[in-house]
């Protein structure tokens, strides 16, 4: 009976833990393709027009041009335009090679969320089967899981505080097997519209829905854990 117990309570866990993670990547797909005036506000903000000598329309042309490629509906990394008073494609071969990467990561990411999705039903379908309480359960493994990943957050939070370069640069040493990324603000323009600070505000702006995200459901889960309660 007692080992019956914990298996119910793995599995409510492992459904909140996946979850989680959906909510997480979806988090990072709407801040990243949810809202351009983000990118036009952040172009603006660090002057990358003068950096790359471009009319501000032809920056944004290069932005929708690179997203799609990231998220898998344009095939080629590649657009010209014109930049640095030149007529010339904006990406060069280490833009492709390192983007290449980016997309298969991203990509990998839209993958694990459907895997995650998957997981879900089978844990929800298990958890039906077994005649569990699903309000008290789901509810009590929400928290327990929002706890830890809040936990992270915090930990997160403060090593970005204390230092964003070190904390990027560790995830590119992680996340990537070569040294792509490293791009060179004179000959890769790129990096010239995407500065350290892009990356930096794009990470809050992802922690902030992906934050609100879990609030929201917090809230929710709340309200209907108090509602059995009183109902009982």
């Amino acid at each position: 009976m007692q080992q019956k117990k914990v298996l119910q309570s793995v599995t409510g866990l492992i459904l909140a833990l996946a979850m989680i993670l959906v909510i997480l990547i979806t988090s990072f797909q709407y801040a990243a393709y949810g809202d351009y005036s983000f990118y036009r506000k952040e172009y603006d903000k660090y002057d990358v027009y003068s950096e790359v000598h471009m009319e501000p329309k032809e920056v944004m042309k290069v932005t929708r041009t690179m997203m799609k490629y990231l998220i898998g509906k344009k095939k080629e990394l590649s657009i010209t335009t014109v930049v640095d008073w030149k007529v010339q494609d904006f990406f060069n071969e280490q833009d492709r090679l390192h983007m290449a990467d980016v997309k298969n990561l991203f990509l990998g990411g839209l993958f694990l969320r459907r895997c995650c999705l998957v997981l879900m039903a089978i844990c929800l379908g298990l958890l039906i089967r077994w005649k569990v309480d699903l309000k008290e359960c789901l509810t009590r493994s929400w928290f327990l899981a929002v706890s830890v990943f809040f936990l992270i957050l915090l930990v997160l939070g403060f090593l970005i505080s204390r230092d964003f370069t070190a904390v990027f640069t560790k995830f590119h040493e992680l996340f990537f097997n070569n040294d792509l990324w490293l791009l060179d603000p004179e000959t890769d323009y790129m990096i010239r519209i995407l500065p350290e600070g892009f990356f930096l505000d794009m990470t809050l702006r992802i922690g902030k829905i992906f934050g609100a995200a879990l609030l929201g459901v917090s809230a929710i889960c709340g309200l209907v854990r108090k509602i059995s309660i009183d109902y009982k």
